[in-house]
């Protein structure tokens, strides 16, 4: 059976089933710019987005790559239409409608700052992983990094989301147009400040009157989001044809689940967020560290300790009884202490849902994918509850062991031929081809990598002796050692 590319043109031919933009498309213009337009943008702020297209034709979205064209080489000939994919246990398809276009930065540097001066851009969101700020150890901007380098060269084009995030501002203060709020929607702890003082600092290396101006001028909203989203496949892309009836070179899926959580600040007002779902509210810290220590600290506990044991994906992990326990476990008796200020948030209705949400079915996370950027991730998933459990005198048995794994994971992918996927590949890699087996030694090795460990942890007796028993437990077909 021929189908025919998904398009404006092509739409109607979509199977009734599949949901289509509900609104006029070519009377929507662009409200919003969005760098790192990627699977999670595409499956998450992009459908509030085309919610919020329904109700107001203000907020269709311009998306800036800083690096790849991939995106927009398979997106353009279909007008930026894609299926989104929601794995439940019928499976729902529907067309997003919310990218007008995706500008590549090397090559549109025009057309980017056009959209970000026009007067009509009033929020820029961000998803650019943890590496893409450019950040040191201590979550300040790292002015060594090569990009950040580059860009702070006088007269030099920026290459960084932070080059062009300051010289976008620095041209609406110029013409005398109001800031737009710029919305991180990674990872970070504290995400909204933390961009605030990275383009602070930034700006200050050429303008103190201009970082002032970031400073006291410019919304960061913190901001939290959720939603387990896949990597594209060939599954993918064959189940989306085969439900819509039209090819669709780039479909995205993520599960039903979905949080967007803004904080409440007035320059973030200027949409009904409430109308689609998102969250508005003075206090983001607590969803905020109750994801990254529930949510992502228990994905990068199942990747690491799961990818030793012979698991591909989430689901899989879960349905190794022996780590699904464990995992139940560092989530009720390790992890929920460490939220123990979070006031009204229920952090064991959040820990169920959670186990849940790993247990479908529906949804093949991989495990390989989640693995990446270690070396970034650690420091914001994991560490701090480490820290906080030393200090507080609680045990570090069970915390050590997703550490311990990760120490595991990279020594095997050293055996495996030396790739790895993480920012910090080489130094990594280098690292783990010095170790040697010998448990103390080689945790004492990885201990060295400040930007991860600092000095008082990887100083800690009680943590060291918890790591090199939980590594030395591991090197035997990736058993838990307290199980």
């Amino acid at each position: 059976m021929t189908r025919h590319r998904l398009s404006a043109a092509t739409l109607s031919e979509a199977r009734p089933q599949t949901a289509r933009p509900a609104y006029a498309r070519e009377a929507c213009r662009v409200g919003w710019v969005h760098f790192g337009p990627g699977a999670f943008h595409r499956a998450h702020q992009a459908y509030y987005a085309e919610r919020l297209l329904c109700r107001d034709p203000r907020w269709a979205i311009s998306a800036v790559s800083l690096h790849s064209a991939a995106a927009r080489d398979a997106l353009a000939p279909q007008d930026y239409l894609y299926c989104l994919a929601e794995l439940a246990e019928r499976p729902r398809i529907r067309v997003i409608g919310a990218l007008r276009e995706i500008l590549l930065a090397p090559a549109d540097r025009p057309a980017v700052f056009a959209r970000l001066v026009s007067a009509d851009t009033r929020l820029v969101t961000v998803t650019v992983t943890e590496k893409g700020y450019c950040l040191g150890g201590a979550g300040q901007l790292d002015v060594e990094h090569p990009d950040i380098a580059h860009d702070l060269r006088a007269g030099a084009a920026p290459c960084s989301v932070i080059g062009f995030l300051a010289e976008g501002l620095r041209r609406r203060r110029a013409q005398g147009l109001k800031p737009f709020a710029v919305i991180s929607c990674d990872n970070l702890p504290n995400n909204g400040p933390t961009l605030r003082s990275a383009l602070a600092a930034f700006a200050a290396h050429t303008d103190d009157r201009f970082s002032r101006w970031i400073e006291s001028e410019v919304a960061f909203p913190r901001t939290m989001v959720d939603s387990i989203t896949p990597a594209t496949d060939a599954e993918l892309i064959a189940r989306v044809a085969a439900a819509s009836g039209l090819e669709d070179a780039w479909p995205v899926q993520r599960e039903p689940f979905t949080q967007w959580v803004i904080e409440d600040l007035p320059a973030v007002r200027v949409a009904d967020w409430a109308s689609v779902g998102v969250t508005l509210t003075a206090d983001v810290a607590v969803y905020d560290r109750a994801k990254l220590r529930i949510v992502n600290g228990a994905h990068s506990t199942l990747a690491y300790i799961g990818l030793l044991r012979g698991r591909a994906t989430v689901a899989e992990a879960m349905a190794d009884a022996p780590l699904a326990g464990f995992l139940e476990r560092l989530l009720r008796e390790d992890i929920a202490p460490s939220l123990g200020g979070a006031g009204a948030f229920d952090v064991h209705g959040s820990i169920a849902a959670t186990l849940q949400r790993f247990r479908n079915p529906s949804v093949r996370h991989q495990l390989a994918q989640i693995a990446w950027d270690g070396s970034k991730k650690l420091p914001v998933r994991l560490m701090p509850t480490v820290a906080e459990a030393l200090a507080a005198g609680r045990p570090l048995e069970r915390l050590a062991v997703p550490i311990a794994a990760w120490m595991r994971f990279v020594i095997a992918r050293v055996r495996a031929g030396g790739v790895l996927n993480d920012p910090a590949a080489e130094r990594l890699l280098a690292l783990g081809r010095d170790c040697d087996g010998d448990a103390r030694r080689d945790v004492a090795r990885f201990l060295t990598l400040q930007d991860i460990f600092a000095p008082p942890l990887a100083a800690a007796p009680a943590l060291v002796r918890a790591l090199v028993a939980a590594y030395r437990a591991l090197g035997s077909g990736g058993q838990l050692g307290c199980e």
